[in-house]
């Protein structure tokens, strides 16, 4: 991926369509149009590579039958000719120069040219008097093979294959000129007729290919975004990539379909989308922008239940230890503290998450701004005011919702009566991740003997397991976040974040944040050794994946 967000917006639109929205001409999917433009650079070495064989096996096996002379040369000019096409073609697509729908409709020149190539070829070999022609045509396979590869409206493509058909009496017209025997009445009809054939034939299968993916586009339509590529998949759904058709922003879609199950168990199609829907509706209620943005969500004709929501440019901090190592103190502090500003608006507003943990906070690039948190993810969220009702969980029965690593005692044990004290233990496990790189409680054994540490074993100091220095302010903060009772805890994220907003020591700072992000471009997968801040570098990803964990 790349910071060329606007860039590929504005080419998908065109790769869609190739003109302007609103536009009544058969279009392709987007998706179709890329896969295209790569299947014709492949297509283009393959045929490059068929030229040389063919070329060579002509020579070897027919060389007494080939013509001498001009028409030999035209040979030679053909088969080099046919060669720079392919191979130009295959590098223009490899490289990506042009846009997918202008590589497609450079694809369909590159079809007739070649048929003229593959034809003189194809022909130089001359007829015998009084015998049948060679068979079908080059050309004619040309023709039948290119439209089922390389897709097109159906216009196009009419005008193409019978534009390469006529390439076959041309390249034979052109032997004709330089002193070759033409074949003669129903002789010259047996040559030619296979590859018109073809042609007819390729122009009904090519209008059934382009009914099946439009038809593949639509079911890939959510709303008015259509999905472009998968980010993630999880036990509550799929994280797409989406692009809205009228507008150049990008967004992602979390989806589930009605078959979907859930931590092992079956779940019925209509437990799973009302959970579903709950995320959605209780995310969209949330304003502040430290909580991931909802811009839409609905239901697809089949079933399947999605919502829209920003597309982030960063990675959660699961993947940002696991790449870096555990984060210095200053940005950690700065980070939680974003996590504090989601959670209590989500918390004044009766809502609980229920699942704080690293896979479930992003950090990104956000406008102008750099490491900037975002808190996803809402899927088990439930209210303060019905902690007992009967769509508190919406999960399979008796089943212990939440992550094992990051559940609080009460959870662990399956309360009813939890409030949002919860998220502030789940908060303790996160910071305790950021500074140590370890899990408050890792056992080799089932998530059961997890829970069970969390239920009755208290936690190792976060300093006894990291060499890297931790203010002890920020220690005690952590250390009260994973108090057993909830009553020894901070008591709500908005004390939370005035705790860690009096810590002494340096601050994480916008330009050592600036600076990092510059030395770590996207889809560079490299570490770079600590610098003053320290924290190594990393693969910067856009995506919503990893929330799905």
């Amino acid at each position: 991926m790349s910071f060329q967000v606007a860039k590929r917006a504005r080419s998908d639109s065109m790769a869609a369509n190739g003109r302007p929205s609103g536009s009544l001409a058969p279009t392709l999917p987007l998706e179709t149009v890329r896969d295209g433009a790569k299947r014709l650079g492949q297509l283009g070495l393959l045929m490059a590579a068929v030229t040389v064989f063919f070329g060579i096996l002509d020579h070897a096996v027919t060389l007494e039958a080939h013509a001498e002379g001009t028409r030999h040369v035209l040979e030679l000019a053909a088969i080099g000719a046919g060669l720079i096409l392919s191979l130009g073609i295959s590098f223009l697509c490899r490289k990506e120069i042009l846009e997918p729908q202008q590589l497609l409709d450079l694809g369909l020149v590159y079809e007739v040219l070649a048929a003229l190539t593959v034809s003189v070829s194809f022909h130089a070999t001359p007829f015998a008097a009084g015998s049948l022609p060679r068979g079908w045509s080059g050309v004619a396979v040309w023709i039948l093979a290119f439209p089922m590869l390389v897709p097109s409206t159906p216009g196009k493509t009419v005008l193409a294959t019978f534009a390469a058909a006529a390439m076959d009496p041309l390249g034979l017209l052109l032997h004709a000129a330089a002193g070759a025997t033409l074949p003669r009445g129903a002789a010259l009809v047996h040559a030619l007729a296979p590859t018109f054939v073809s042609a007819c034939v390729a122009i009904i299968v090519s209008r059934l290919l382009y009914r099946l993916r439009v038809e593949a586009g639509k079911a890939r339509e959510m709303g008015s975004y259509r999905l472009i590529e998968r980010l993630g998949q999880g036990g509550m759904g799929e994280v797409w990539r989406a692009e809205h058709r009228m507008l150049a922003r990008s967004a992602a879609i979390k989806l589930i379909r009605p078959d979907t199950t859930s931590f092992g168990s079956p779940v019925t199609s209509r437990e799973v989308v009302r959970r579903f829907e709950r995320e959605a509706r209780a995310t969209a209620t949330l304003r502040s922008p430290h909580t991931v943005q909802i811009y839409d969500y609905g239901t697809t004709e089949d079933g399947t239940f999605y919502y829209v929501m920003e597309l982030l440019e960063g990675y959660d901090l699961e993947t940002l230890v696991e790449e870096f190592g555990p984060i210095p103190a200053a940005r950690a502090v700065h980070l939680l503290r974003h996590v504090c500003r989601s959670l209590a608006e989500a918390h004044q507003g009766g809502l609980i998450h229920r699942d704080i943990k690293p896979a479930n906070i992003y950090v990104c690039r956000y406008g102008v701004e750099y490491d900037f948190g975002k808190v996803l993810d809402f899927g088990l969220v439930k209210t303060a005011q019905s902690p007992g009702g009967s769509d508190s969980r919406l999960t399979a029965a008796n089943i212990v919702a939440g992550t094992p690593g990051y559940m609080s005692p009460e959870m662990a044990l399956g309360k009813e009566n939890i409030d949002w004290r919860t998220d502030i233990y789940s908060f303790g496990c996160v910071a305790y991740w950021l500074m140590t790189g370890h899990r408050v409680f890792e056992s080799s054994g089932s998530g059961i003997e997890v829970l069970l540490e969390h239920v009755k074993t208290a936690p190792v100091p976060p300093s006894q397991r990291t060499e890297n220095p931790i203010p002890p302010e920020l220690e005690r903060i952590i250390l009260s976040c994973l108090e057993k009772d909830p009553a020894n805890r901070p008591q709500t994220a908005e004390a939370l974040f005035e705790e860690l907003g009096v810590i002494s020591g340096p601050r994480w700072t916008l330009e050592e944040a600036r600076r990092w992000w510059l030395r770590n471009p996207p889809g560079q997968k490299r570490k770079e050794p600590p610098a003053e801040e320290g924290a190594a570098s990393a693969p910067l990803f856009v995506g919503m994946g990893s929330a799905l964990k």
